[in-house]
């Protein structure tokens, strides 16, 4: 474990990271799926994965456990040229206030893309609206830690309103690393029912159900999947991706975005590169996972 003002990386390890997308001729990263949040917050969700070892029958380390601006210059390090800021809330009354502090954050970082976040509550929609005027670029929500269902009647109106304006939403709605009330294809499928236009992004790829969610992508224009912790050696432990899928991954290479969990993952940034890399599904659908469709989701200049 670092301190809070060593860098929980290397010269050599950043090195090592752009040599991997060099190698594309890319001009960095998108990492559409990274956390920052208030400390208090941060710190809580540390404690949870300290002591999630037990439960998973294998410790869950976090990699880069440093201050926020030490985190920050990690991904600039790295190459990313542009990251998330994802924060979700778990209980009512706390999402307005993580948007709140949300905004702050991208005002000082440049290269974050602003993120917000809702939850089934009175209200939701009033600060949903002022976080798309505020210039929000993306929304997370966590369906297993929030224990709702995303076609809750409360989240209509927000729903509506993320449509209206055409912004992604980052949903971990997939049952892993371990199912909630509300996880799974089911509720998301009835969103999409009602609001088809949805920019979606299904977070670890729908970890478990990655076939369900596969073919939810398949068959909605605005639907992609993140590859955050997929693929990798810790993921593969426990949930496998199955292998006959991946012809279908590689097809819906426009729609398959970079993700990280950084810093809250138990093995090296660069390792989750080398673990799609070794997919072999071909330089260009690295190029646009790794880089284009984030870059072009965002309109970001190259």
């Amino acid at each position: 474990m670092c301190t809070d003002d060593v860098a929980p990386f290397s010269a050599a390890e950043a090195e090592r990271v752009r040599r991997l997308w060099q190698a594309l001729d890319l001009p960095g990263l998108v990492d559409v799926h990274t956390h920052f949040m208030p400390r208090n917050v941060l710190d809580k969700v540390w404690a949870f994965f300290d002591s999630v070892g037990p439960q998973l029958g294998r410790d869950w380390p976090i990699t880069y456990r440093a201050d926020e601006q030490v985190r920050v210059d990690g991904l600039d390090a790295f190459g990313v040229r542009a990251f998330t800021s994802m924060i979700y809330a778990h209980k009512p009354e706390m999402a307005a206030w993580l948007n709140a502090w949300a905004v702050d954050f991208a005002a000082q970082q440049p290269r974050c893309l602003h993120t917000s976040t809702f939850y089934p509550e009175p209200g939701a929609a009033d600060y949903t609206r002022a976080a798309i005027e505020a210039g929000t670029r993306v929304f997370k929500v966590h369906v297993q830690v929030g224990d709702f269902s995303p076609a809750d009647p409360l989240l209509t109106d927000v729903w509506g309103l993320i449509e209206e304006a055409d912004l992604p939403v980052v949903i971990h709605c997939g049952s892993g690393p371990a199912p909630g009330r509300y996880t799974g294809p089911g509720p998301v499928v009835d969103v999409l029912r009602q609001f088809p236009k949805l920019r979606l992004i299904i977070a670890h790829m729908g970890t478990t159900e990655y076939a369900d969610f596969l073919e939810i992508a398949e068959q909605h224009e605005n639907v992609g999947l993140d590859t955050t912790m997929s693929f990798t050696d810790f993921a593969e432990q426990g949930a496998p991706y199955p292998r006959n899928l991946l012809p279908r991954v590689k097809d819906l290479a426009e729609k398959v975005y970079w993700g990280s969990d950084y810093p809250n993952i138990p093995y090296p940034y660069g390792h989750a590169i080398e673990s799609l890399i070794r997919l072999d599904l071909g330089d260009d659908w690295l190029r646009r996972v790794l880089y284009r469709n984030g870059a072009d989701l965002f309109s970001l200049s190259s």
